[in-house]
């Protein structure tokens, strides 16, 4: 920008460098006489004076001035052996008709008869008269410029703001998948961000396919190995005599672990189906009491046989958006799992509250509670307490159902004990 603002003023002064020029060729013309011997320098007697704008001069062969419309240098000596060079305008001058003399301009040409030197005939200008030009021009330059710096500048930053706003959220998504948590990728307009987003999404799928396939066959060749042991023992025994009633213990035997087995194979490709999904398929407005009252309606059957209640309690008119049978399960699932912990005649509450964006859904039994031990590992897949009075343990897939459920909906659940004796869950998701 200063080269720029430097150049204006190069190019004022050489713009009326070249008009000066013209008029000094002219007037070279105009003054030649018809013989060598006539005063040339009387015909400049007739132009009008003007020297605050332009002043005429005229000098001998040795450069004295013996004509000035401004009568100020007659009989001083001109000097056009200056080829410029001067810091201020005359940069780029290499013609010896051109000099710069303080603040003036000054730029002369030969008078000749036939081939004989006459002597210079030129015109002066002061600086002044362009001083106002150059400084608006330059004032314009610096506008403009200005101008564009702020115009580039808030491009470059909302350029900026745009990527690392999609970086931002590229970050989370990566994150959320680092943590295991349901999350989709970003959308972004910018072809590299998509791409990027999109290749992280393969990863991810390629990542999981994998560890959900490793997960899931050691998971299954554990769980069901020992009902296995059980049934091929049961089966050898039967090959011996035995009393028909002994024989009838070991047939039930067989038929309970083959149920269980049955039971953690329907459960493990529920909770796989789940994985596998990444957005809701069928979601509608759902009133959280309906939920509520048809999870209670599931399980109270179950409850009456040992005399344990269950109540529902509305706290709150809200309403949700989810897939109904998916919410529905996984209230029952906490309910079942509540009912297993509760002695016989205890009493189950399945409370509806709401939060700030969200609807919370809390569950409390009357049970021993969960050990302090067990507390972080409630929601593993196959992790499982032995029921109090039976010391049978379930699939241990429930509560990884509805922790699964839960963040496909957005939401969380949790399991904590209660200060006076129980424990308590909780399920929340986003309100509609």
């Amino acid at each position: 920008m200063a080269l720029v603002l430097r150049d204006v003023r190069l190019r004022y002064i050489e713009s009326m460098r070249r008009v000066m020029g013209d008029t000094a060729a002219y007037m070279a013309v105009f003054v030649t006489p018809e013989s060598p011997a006539e005063d040339w320098t009387r015909k400049l007697a007739v132009l009008p004076t003007q020297a605050e704008l332009l002043r005429v001069f005229a000098c001998d062969t040795t450069g004295r001035v013996v004509f000035d419309s401004a009568d100020r240098d007659v009989g001083q000596i001109y000097q056009w052996t200056d080829r410029g060079g001067g810091r201020n305008a005359s940069e780029n001058y290499t013609v010896s008709n051109v000099a710069e003399v303080g603040a003036e301009l000054r730029v002369a040409a030969r008078v000749r008869h036939g081939g004989t030197l006459l002597g210079w005939v030129g015109v002066g200008r002061p600086l002044a008269t362009v001083a106002e030009g150059v400084r608006a021009a330059r004032w314009r330059l610096v506008w403009m410029a200005g101008s564009i710096a702020l115009l580039m500048l808030a491009a470059g930053w909302w350029i900026a703001a745009r990527l690392t706003r999609s970086l931002e959220r590229l970050t989370v998504y990566a994150e959320n998948v680092r943590d295991g948590r349901m999350a989709a990728p970003p959308r972004s307009r910018a072809t590299e961000i998509a791409a990027l987003a999109k290749a992280f999404e393969e990863m991810r799928d390629a990542l999981e396919g994998r560890q959900h396939a490793e997960r899931y066959t050691q998971a299954l060749a554990h769980e069901v190995k020992a009902p296995l042991a059980a049934i091929r023992g049961a089966a050898e025994l039967l090959d011996e005599d035995m009393p028909a009633e002994q024989r009838q213990k070991f047939l039930a035997n067989i038929r309970n672990e083959s149920a269980r087995i049955q039971r953690i194979i329907e459960r493990l490709l529920e909770l796989s189906s789940l994985e596998a999904r990444k957005a809701l398929r069928q979601t509608e407005t759902l009133p959280a009491v309906t939920l509520a009252n048809d999870a209670a309606d599931v399980v109270r059957p179950a409850g009456a046989a040992r005399r344990v209640t269950l109540a529902v309690r509305q706290n709150s008119d809200a309403a949700l958006r989810g897939e109904g049978v998916l919410l529905r399960e996984a209230l029952v699932n906490l309910l079942q799992n509540a009912l297993d912990f509760s002695p016989d005649g205890g009493e189950i509450t399945l409370s509806i509250s709401t939060e700030p964006g969200r609807v919370v859904f809390v569950v409390e039994d009357r049970g021993p509670g969960v050990p302090d031990f067990a507390l972080p590992r409630v929601f593993e897949r196959f992790y499982s307490l032995p029921r109090p009075g039976t010391e049978r343990k379930s699939t241990g897939l429930g509560l990884a159902l509805v922790r699964e459920i839960a963040d496909l909906h957005g939401g969380d659940a949790s399991l904590e004990n209660r200060p006076e004796g129980g424990a308590r869950a909780v399920l929340w998701v986003p309100a509609a």
